[in-house]
């Protein structure tokens, strides 16, 4: 898709991406974890446009729906995938120069 914005409310914007720079700067919620998984490869800007956009679809569907808001968590995106998660971060760990050895745990999946 494109990352080009279109045109609309100049307000609703302002209002938006203050609500998303907020929300980036919020502990442990699926918007501040989404804004740090785009900020690293698309840019800051770009990062709370994407946020910006997440609050404006949730409060469509809150407002569609008539239920409230459930967030996801702050670890949605290493939940997600914890198969890469683990590797990345293994590999980090080697290349700091530490000998990583993973062993399973017999913990119950963290429901998403």
């Amino acid at each position: 898709m494109s990352g080009k914005l279109r045109k609309g409310s100049q307000w609703l914007r302002v209002g938006l991406t203050q609500a998303a720079q907020a929300a980036a700067r919020s502990h442990d919620t699926y918007l501040a974890a989404q804004y740090h998984h785009l900020a690293g490869r698309r840019g800051k800007k770009r990062a709370i446009m994407a946020v910006a956009h997440s609050i404006l679809v949730i409060a469509y569907y809150i407002i569609q729906r008539q239920e409230p808001y459930k967030d996801l968590g702050g670890n949605y995106f290493d939940v997600r995938k914890q198969a890469a998660t683990a590797n990345r971060l293994t590999r980090r760990l080697e290349k700091l120069g530490y000998k990583v050895v993973i062993t399973a745990t017999t913990m119950e999946p963290i429901a998403v």
